[in-house]
Parts: structure tokens; C-alpha cells; sequence
């Protein structure tokens, strides 16, 4: 009588290396993989590429979109700017917006004094006036902006060194 010794399979220990040699589940799973990739790009392209293979519909057109209404640039609008200083002793450091919008400057004036000049711009804009100037003297140093004969700025100032500004 022969007597056969069947080994009794051991489940390998963790953190044993695989024999390299035995595939077994992880071969299997690799193949359903790659299988079910190619599958997917042979879809997509399919899809995408070749005409007729599906039934899709053409896209709708784009809705109508509403026109902005052409931009109309405002009519020019002509100004008569007068400045004036008016008061005892005189005034130095004399800047003011004079026309086209250009920075004149005095470093010493008398009084009274008064420059007047046209401005021209756009009528959907708002204008830019002033007049600055710093007293000379004793007593008061006056200062007004009109525009078009209205006055749009004045201001009063007492005593030497006193600053003056008028904007509108």
C-alpha cells in the first residue's frame, strides 16, 4: 500500500512577495481593465466621430440677442468761464483750470483781477473749474467762478497767507 502526502496549501504570510509566476486574481482584474477602456474610447469615438451612428439632433440656433443702441457722441457745448479776485493786498501762487482744461499758474498778482476765455466739451460731461490762490496782504481776498454769467463758486478769505479756493 502506497501512501500519498497531499501538502496542505498555507496562506502566505503578510508582507510576502507574490511569486511571480503565479497571476491568479491579479491578471484577471488587469484584463477587465484594459478590456472595458478600449471599450470605452471604441464608444466615444463612435459617438463623436462617425456620422450616422447614433440618432442626435442638430443643435437649436442661438437666440436672437438684443442690440445695444449705436453710441451718439453729445453735441459740443460751448462755456464762458470768467474768473475774478477781488480784495486788498493782492494774491500770489495764482493756479486755475483755464481753457482746454490746461493748469495756468501766476506766482504774483494785484488785485483786482480776472481772466475770462471759452471752453468747449462734450454736453453729456460735467466741467471742471477752479481757482486757487493764497493772500498777500492785509484784509480780504475774494475769489468767484462763472460760468456762462451765473456764479458757480465764491469764497472770502481774511488775513496775509490765507489760502483761497474756488472749484465748481
Amino acid at each position: 500500500m502506497r501512501v500519498r502526502t497531499v501538502a496542505s496549501p498555507v496562506p502566505p504570510s503578510p508582507g510576502a512577495v507574490p511569486d511571480p509566476g503565479d497571476r491568479g486574481r491579479v491578471w484577471t482584474l488587469g484584463n477587465v481593465v484594459v478590456v472595458v477602456g478600449v471599450a470605452a474610447v471604441a464608444i466615444t469615438l463612435a459617438w463623436y466621430v462617425l456620422p450616422g451612428t447614433t440618432s442626435r439632433q442638430a443643435a437649436p440656433p442661438p437666440p436672437e440677442q438684443a442690440r445695444a443702441a449705436p453710441v451718439v457722441a453729445a453735441a459740443p457745448v460751448r462755456h464762458a468761464v470768467v474768473y475774478e479776485l477781488t480784495g486788498t493786498g493782492g494774491a500770489r501762487n495764482l493756479t486755475y483750470v483755464g481753457g482746454g482744461t490746461d493748469l495756468v499758474q501766476s506766482a504774483e498778482v494785484t488785485t483786482p483781477w480776472s481772466t475770462s476765455f471759452t471752453r468747449t466739451g462734450p454736453g453729456d460731461r460735467t466741467e471742471f473749474y477752479s481757482l486757487s490762490a493764497q493772500h498777500a496782504g492785509q484784509g480780504t481776498l475774494r475769489c468767484r467762478v462763472l460760468v456762462d454769467g451765473v456764479v458757480v463758486a465764491e469764497k472770502v478769505v481774511n488775513g496775509d497767507g490765507s489760502q483761497l479756493i474756488c472749484t465748481a
